[in-house]
């Protein structure tokens, strides 16, 4: 189930929000159970075998975290056998095919394990569940019920792409409503900013990030076909992907944090204007924050960080960024692409240590990084090693450029508006040039410029983190007329275009 389709937002969410009003007149307790079983239900609306599997690891980390917190000098032993299970499981579903594919590639042979059908969301449920077992070997962790455990791993809205959940963040506000019998009551604020930032984030999914697609995936499969891509295709191609890969999860992004809110639980912030930024470090502090977070502090610390020297921080670094690109798919372009951002961000460590940092202009450094951010996405979004590169070579120039005739473009939109008002005998080109620039200005625009979802809402504080600082007044929401018409505006264009639902982009990871 999509929360960008009309099953989730007409009959699935009435139907959890009116059983949540019921009970949580009730019982807190009764409520949380509601939710839990709202989001199996929720979760197996995709796959409903695959809900063993997620009720499953929840049962058989809930019970090894317990036991850790409770054991004495065998915890290390325990913690290992919870970690193991957790990748043995993760590892067959994501990575069995894609190893023996490798294999059968090298060897010449024919083994198959037949079709294995990944489970949505379980890169980030598994890792979450990681991150609580490390947490109650280190002491850091409670033996929380498992009520609250399922609740914190399989909550619908961000079960299926993130936020990666953090214990601390989350058991503390679940425990605080099982104390207080209003815990779990709607309230008209947390309604209706949970409702505008889920608009805004439905808006962004289905009318810009769907709206921009099609111009990379022509550019992309016609790489992938084989075809020379000339300078300026490429770029339209890369540049369509960069911007529809940013909408996409910022969408779903804002849509996880608007929902939770509708429910009164506020979740971690997951995404921050990353193409503002100025440096490597900067894109990791605001792109996939809790992934970035998991990453520092369950593997670059684990591995030393850098607390053993210049070349063992630079091998750290390296290292983690691979492994977050593994996590992000089991294929040769991933995992190229962890490598392409390590290299990026040891070039980045490199310049600080030898003490350039701060030499360049802020506007030089922001294209230098966005530069480096379109080259990575490239082998990100390419479907294979050749593909990417047929990319990279074309977006060099290497194929040259076929310059476009902008007066007929011009010709070809006034022939269509002209046609569109009934005008008969305007015939044009179908503006092949002019309409993606078009849509990658405006979305360019916004992803630089414009404040983002959180600075918007800043008053009401959407997310548990604030990165940025409010948006202008006249930016910044507020419940009133002006703004309520703004967001039904933004509703009606958005369901208006749900005709099609896609998914997000990081369904597949």
């Amino acid at each position: 189930m999509l929360f960008n389709s009309y099953i989730f937002i007409l009959v699935f969410l009435p139907i959890v929000m009116a059983g949540f009003v019921w009970l949580g007149r009730r019982s807190p307790r009764l409520t949380a159970g509601w939710l839990v079983l709202a989001s199996l239900f929720f979760y197996g609306w995709w796959n409903p075998p695959y809900v063993l599997i997620l009720c499953g690891s929840i049962v058989v980390n809930f019970l090894f975290g317990g036991a850790i917190s409770r054991a004495g000098g065998g915890r290390k032993a325990l913690l290992w056998a919870g970690i193991g299970f957790n990748l043995l499981l993760f590892g067959y579903y994501k990575y069995a095919g894609f190893f023996v594919d490798s294999w059968n590639g090298v060897s010449g042979g024919s083994f198959s394990l037949g079709d294995i059908l990944l489970p949505i969301g379980i890169s980030f449920y598994t890792f979450t569940q990681i991150a609580y077992l490390v947490d109650c070997h280190r002491g850091r962790a409670e033996d929380y019920d498992l009520l609250n455990y399922a609740l914190f791993v399989s909550f619908f809205p961000q079960l299926l792409a993130g936020p990666i959940l953090h214990h601390s963040e989350m058991m503390p506000q679940f425990a605080a409503k099982d104390a207080d019998p209003a815990g779990y009551r709607l309230t008209s604020e947390n309604m209706a900013v949970g409702s505008t930032i889920f608009i805004i984030g439905l808006f962004k999914k289905v009318v810009l990030a769907d709206g921009v697609a099609p111009f990379a995936n022509t550019a992309f499969a016609a790489a992938e076909a084989g075809e020379s891509l000339d300078l300026l295709t490429a770029w339209v191609g890369i540049l369509a992907y960069t911007f529809q890969l940013y909408f996409d999860f910022s969408g779903y992004s804002d849509m996880a944090i608007g929902l939770a809110r509708m429910f009164g639980i506020i979740l971690p912030l997951n995404f921050a204007s990353p193409y503002k930024a100025r440096s490597m470090s900067q894109i990791w502090q605001s792109w996939h924050m809790t992934l970035s977070r998991f990453l520092r502090d369950y593997i670059y610390i684990p591995l030393g960080g850098n607390r053993r020297g210049v070349a063992r921080r630079y091998v750290n670094m390296f290292v983690t960024m691979l492994l977050g690109g593994m996590w992000h798919g089991a294929g040769w372009t991933f995992i190229v692409w962890g490598a392409v951002m390590g290299v990026f961000m040891l070039i980045h460590q490199a310049w600080e240590d030898l003490g350039f940092s701060g030499r360049l202009p802020g506007r030089v450094c922001w294209a230098m990084t966005f530069l480096a951010i379109l080259t990575s996405l490239t082998f990100f979004r390419a479907e294979s090693l050749s593909g990417a590169w047929a990319m990279l070579v074309a977006m060099a120039g290497a194929n040259g450029a076929v310059m476009p005739n902008v007066v007929l473009d011009m010709l070809g939109i006034l022939g269509d508006g002209l046609r569109g008002l009934g005008v008969a005998g305007i015939e044009g080109p179908r503006v092949p040039f002019l309409m993606p620039w078009l849509w990658i200005a405006v979305l360019g625009g916004l992803a630089f410029f414009a404040p983002n979802t959180q600075q918007i809402m800043a008053r009401y504080k959407p997310a548990l983190v604030m990165m940025e600082p409010p948006a202008p007044a006249a930016l910044t929401w507020y419940p009133s007329l002006r703004w309520a018409a703004a967001t039904a505006v933004l509703a009606l264009i958005a369901f208006l275009s749900l005709a099609r639902p896609s998914e997000f982009l990081y369904f597949q990871f």
